[in-house]
């Protein structure tokens, strides 16, 4: 089977940087997200592919990994490990890593390096399990209230059979195939904390895979993708929205009501307003994950034209052009 080339999924260069993989990733995800693609297998296999690539690639000590080892990546701490002692020799040789686990199982290969020496197998470490993602799509105003959601997916456990080992009386397990693991669905209960943006990454401490050898099982990570909402426009951590505002109170000065997603705030407006004025509302934009501070609220101004005249409205708007010599008659 072909090494899946991570970069080629996100469509990225090698080099690229982690903006571009996170623009590269929100696009993708959008276009193949199951939402979008209802009963489309292709759909869904690719949707995940852009997800194992992104969950590598957005985390620099993964990235780094995979650079130096490839889709083998996972392995290379015990790689590491396995050249302490046959390093020197390895080295010598020009071993590699490409050398010993290239086009190979290279989980197989290393449960037969440690598990064949007596010596290395009583002293080997407990193996942590593996890491997992799960895409969420949340609303704006779940994104700064903050949410929780009851969210299903296949989740690693040990093989109740072999109890992980793969294998029972040197053959492989019949119930997991000889990985140790199956699959089964679970529902997790998953909180949203508040200032989550698109791209952002929440980590669930032990909601992962499980471990194999005894260790402690991995992390589950939350990949947020945040809807569009219809009136407000996010940057950053503020909000831009526009506010109609009546001619009367553009002209003369008055007072409106600014949507905030936190309900409606009055806005005073002074006399002699222009349209696409910009007003500043401090500290009514989006809260900062992981602290207390808020971006600012931006409401522009439409002036809006009044719509079916009565005659003495007519009558008063050709005074004010003959005062303000509009008239040229």
């Amino acid at each position: 089977m072909a090494a899946k080339d991570y970069y080629g999924i996100l469509g990225v260069k090698r080099g690229a940087s982690d903006k571009e993989i996170k623009q590269a990733y929100r696009k993708l995800a959008r276009k193949y997200h199951p939402d979008v693609n209802s009963g489309d297998a292709s759909a869904e296999a690719k949707f995940k592919e852009i997800n194992a690539a992104y969950e590598v690639l957005s985390d620099p000590e993964k990235r780094t990994k995979y650079d130096q080892f490839g889709e083998n990546w996972q392995y290379a701490d015990q790689f590491a490990e396995w050249q302490q002692p046959y390093g020197d020799a390895a080295r010598a040789g020009g071993t590699t890593f490409d050398d010993i686990f290239g086009g190979g199982d290279a989980g197989g290969i290393f449960d037969s390096l440690f598990r064949g020496s007596g010596a290395r197998s009583t002293s080997r470490r407990p193996r942590r399990g593996r890491d997992m993602s799960h895409p969420i799509e949340v609303t704006l105003e779940e994104a700064y209230h903050g949410s929780s959601r009851i969210i299903e997916m296949q989740a690693e456990t040990t093989c109740h059979i072999c109890n992980g080992k793969g294998s029972l009386q040197n053959a492989p397990c019949y119930t997991c195939g000889g990985s140790g693991r199956l699959l089964r669905p679970q529902r997790l209960e998953v909180k949203i904390p508040p200032g989550v943006k698109d791209g952002s990454r929440i980590r669930m401490a032990g909601k992962g895979g499980p471990s194999s050898s005894g260790g402690s099982s991995g992390d589950l990570y939350l990949l947020v993708s945040v809807k569009p909402h219809r009136i407000f426009q996010r940057k950053d951590g503020d909000l831009h929205v526009e506010v109609e505002v009546p001619l009367s109170d553009a002209v003369l000065g008055g007072e409106v009501d600014v949507p905030t997603l936190k309900g409606n705030i009055a806005l005073k407006i002074p006399p002699e307003t222009q349209n696409g004025k910009v007003f500043r509302l401090a500290g009514q934009g989006m809260p900062k994950m992981g602290n207390d501070k808020k971006g600012d609220l931006f409401a522009k101004v439409k002036v809006g034209l009044p719509t079916k005249l009565t005659e003495r409205e007519k009558e008063l708007f050709q005074e004010f052009k003959k005062l303000r010599g509009g008239d040229k008659k």
